[in-house]
């Protein structure tokens, strides 16, 4: 059982910057950022793979940036030129091999006008 730690959300104005930090307790093949909006889905917003590949939904390409550190078991999401819109529960995701899913406790993100 892995164990996932995420840190990093806050409130911000729009235009501002914040960085999410997601810790898991063992190795982790794919990692995934997904947000929860009040009254709407869960969406994946990006995914990073062991080997670096990278996905982002449209509407963070040029403002969000998934990286990992496979050393510290760590992914970040950096986020910048922050939009009211992007305001959500922020939660990390992580996958072991093909079946071995884990989640986050999720983190808020609030971007005021």
């Amino acid at each position: 059982q892995v164990q996932l730690v995420e840190s990093g959300g806050g409130l911000v104005q729009a235009g501002g910057s914040l960085r999410l930090s997601c810790t898991a307790s063992g190795s982790i093949d794919l990692y995934r950022w997904y947000r929860q909006a009040p009254g709407k889905q869960r969406e994946l917003v990006a995914a990073m793979s062991r080997a670096g590949g990278t996905y982002y939904v449209d509407s963070v390409k040029g403002r969000f940036t998934i990286s990992r550190d496979n050393a510290k078991n760590t992914v970040y999401l950096q986020m910048n030129s922050l939009k009211p819109e992007d305001t959500a529960v922020y939660y990390c995701n992580a996958q072991q091999g093909a079946t071995l899913n884990y989640w986050g406790q999720g983190t808020q993100v609030t971007v005021s006008s």
